[in-house]
């Protein structure tokens, strides 16, 4: 997988059963303020334990997570060019390094004391991480390309884990006991506020920082239906209020398991829900295009090859003397065949989502232009059709504008399409010779009627044709 396979921002409309964007971002709020208040209004809820094992896999799968989904906005900012998915992917990239066994380089880069350089070090990358998440919610769609982090997208990380390390390090015994971890309590019964007051600050400023991110990107994703931001959301709110557990019992630092680490892989999970939808929507929109592309090379080729071939025939057939009743068939056989090839080139080179009064007025004007019959149009653009009743509705309209004009010799023809009283209705109607449609089922025009009549039942629905001699005739389909 490379980075041009990341993610994309989706510019369309929510599909159904997709869950609203604020009543998801709401939901991570009221669980990490009920986790929240559950800890500090029950004294019985024993809200953490001792599990060293597990605190280190959580803390993988998080960190893990990060890196993923990192990876992927990289690919996002390698085809977008914003600033939002730059800064997000080097935060994620900070966050991951920090929870990720950064604590543990403290013991390689000099002797320290417990509860300094091993705390202060990750605290200060998790500080910067958070800082550039909540930047990234505020940039929108700024854009600002950089070549070289396209090709070598870790340089700002790894630039920033360094001079943060070399700061840190470089203070060496001035740095204060940010938290003693032998002083702390053998359960998890109450609160601990405990730890030095640059720490409980840091974490309080994380925690607005991912809280106020939470609102921007819920905002961003309302307004343009990206699928990433609107679990980033509340994947925010969970980790903003896992830094406010952390202030009341800073588990990160130790080996026990508390309420404020399940909150932040809560938020991961989240993250890589989100990332994993739009990663489905990416692919999605690519097989799309795969076949679309395929269906205009195949409309190209029936247009280039059959049509031309077929309009040659008809050509040829026109020649041959009227006396020759063979070479009327040949050409009647011929105009049918083009309509079908030309309405099979219509329906490939279109995606289908075009609204069904346009496709019926684009498929009934070329039959009209081609006989050189005025057609007049009454199309209500409010009226709607699935794919297959769409094609089924085009294929009337254009048998009955094809015979009205082939047979009878019509000058003007009417196209209608309205909706009344729950029933959807297409009227053709023309002002030509009219004929007798008991006598026509079983003459030239009875294969196209009887054609028009199964494709209407299928709908489902039912057409009427209604004619006579010198009077014209009316086509209409109810469904």
């Amino acid at each position: 997988m490379t980075p041009e396979s990341g993610l994309r921002r989706s510019e369309v409309t929510p599909r159904p059963g997709e869950p609203p964007v604020w009543r998801v971002t709401l939901a991570g709020w009221a669980v990490g303020l009920a986790v929240t208040l559950a800890i500090v209004a029950i004294p019985s809820f024993v809200f953490g334990f001792r599990s060293p094992s597990l605190h280190l896999v959580l803390d993988t799968v998080d960190a893990c997570v990060a890196l993923l989904v990192a990876y992927l906005l990289h690919g996002r900012y390698v085809r977008r060019g914003r600033l939002q998915d730059l800064l997000l992917s080097q935060a994620l990239v900070l966050l991951a390094i920090a929870g990720l066994g950064l604590s543990y380089v403290a013991d390689l880069v000099g002797d320290s004391s417990p509860g300094t350089l091993d705390v202060w070090l990750p605290l200060a990358v998790r500080v910067v991480g958070a800082v550039l998440v909540v930047a990234s919610a505020f940039t929108g769609g700024r854009i600002h390309r950089v070549p070289l982090l396209q090709r070598w997208p870790a340089i700002p990380a790894v630039v920033a884990v360094g001079l943060v390390t070399v700061v840190v390090t470089g203070l060496g015994d001035r740095l204060p006991v940010a938290l003693d971890i032998t002083q702390l309590p053998s359960s998890a019964h109450r609160p601990l506020l405990e730890g030095h007051v640059l720490l409980l600050t840091a974490q309080a400023c994380t925690a607005l920082c991912f809280l106020a991110a939470s609102i921007a990107f819920t905002a961003q994703a309302a307004r343009h239906h990206d699928e990433l931001l609107m679990w980033l959301g509340p994947a925010c709110a969970l980790a903003g209020f896992a830094r406010v557990n952390y202030v009341l019992f800073p588990s990160i630092y130790t080996d026990w398991l508390y309420t404020g680490d399940v909150l932040r892989t809560s938020s991961y999970l989240l993250l890589l829900v989100g990332a994993l939808r739009e990663m489905r929507q990416y692919w999605s929109s690519h097989a799309q295009v795969a076949v679309l592309a395929d269906r205009h090379r195949l409309a190209r080729e029936l247009h280039d090859g059959v049509i031309q071939e077929l309009t040659f025939i008809r050509g040829e057939g026109r020649a041959i003397p009227a006396d020759i009743p063979q070479g009327t068939l040949i050409v009647d056989a011929c105009d049918r065949a083009l309509d079908e090839a030309r309405s099979a080139v219509q329906a490939l080179a279109h995606a289908g989502d075009d609204p069904l009064s346009l496709t019926l007025h684009r498929g009934a004007r070329q039959v009209a232009d081609r006989y050189q019959v005025r057609m007049e149009v009454e199309l209500d653009d409010s009226v709607t059709a699935d794919f297959e009743q769409r094609h089924a509705l085009l294929r009337i309209a254009r048998e009955a504008v094809s015979n009205a004009a082939r047979h009878g010799r019509a000058a003007c023809i009417t196209l209608q399409l309205a909706q009344r009283d729950g029933r959807r209705r297409l009227v053709i109607t023309d002002d030509g010779q009219g004929f007798d449609v008991e006598a026509a089922v079983g003459g030239a025009t009875g294969y196209g009627l009887i054609s028009m009549r199964d494709r209407a039942r299928g709908l489902p629905g039912e057409v009427r044709v209604e004619s006579s001699p010198g009077a014209g005739s009316i086509v209409e389909v109810t469904w």
